[in-house]
């Protein structure tokens, strides 16, 4: 109890008992104000019998019911703190998030970009290997071409060089066809075509 309650409790009794001391003195009893019932021992009794419960109230009502509200402020207070503290924790979450999104974002176009240099490194590939694969067949069909020129040159000539010979024996009556003649227009035919 405190210095103030206890100085309560002794000033209440003292009235109290005072009060009750002077019994029915008419001073007391007569009201000082004509026409209100007023009764200064009666007052000075129930300011004693006040200041006697104020520590009681004080016990029973005051102290659980600042009790109660000082627990609800600190209930207040901490869910104020544990909200700041979500809020905090969703700005750095988000800020995690945004900046993870981001590296994302900047992994995918590199790959991408990657992608579209492999994609254009293989296009020039296979465009080389495709133009030197057509080079090469170009080159295998002019071989190709040439051998069968001269193997129909050849047979040209042979076929000429036949006739040639039939031609003459026809018109001469004789036979030519001895090798030395074959070479003989041979060498003629083989002039010629020099000359073109």
């Amino acid at each position: 109890m405190s210095t103030a309650n206890i100085l309560g409790v002794v000033v209440g009794l003292v009235l109290i008992v005072g009060m009750i001391g002077f019994g029915n003195t008419p001073i007391l009893q007569q009201s000082p104000i004509p026409g209100i019932d007023f009764s200064l021992q009666r007052t000075l009794i129930n300011l004693g019998l006040i200041l006697l419960l104020l520590p009681v109230i004080e016990a029973l009502y005051i102290k659980p019911l600042k009790a109660a509200i000082d627990d609800r402020n600190r209930e207040l207070e901490r869910t104020f703190a544990d909200a700041e503290d979500l809020r905090t924790k969703m700005t750095e979450l988000r800020r995690d998030y945004e900046s993870r999104l981001a590296a994302t974002e900047a992994s995918a176009r590199e790959q991408i970009q990657a992608q579209i240099k492999d994609a254009q490194a293989l296009r020039q590939t296979l465009a080389a290997e495709a133009t030197a694969k057509a080079d090469a067949l170009l080159e295998a069909a002019h071989a190709q071409i040439e051998q069968d020129k001269n193997r129909a040159l050849l047979e040209i000539r042979s076929v000429v060089v036949d006739l040639t010979l039939t031609a003459t024996e026809k018109l001469l009556g004789e036979t030519m066809d001895t090798a030395r003649n074959r070479k003989l227009v041979e060498d003629f035919i083989t002039g010629v075509e020099v000359a073109h």
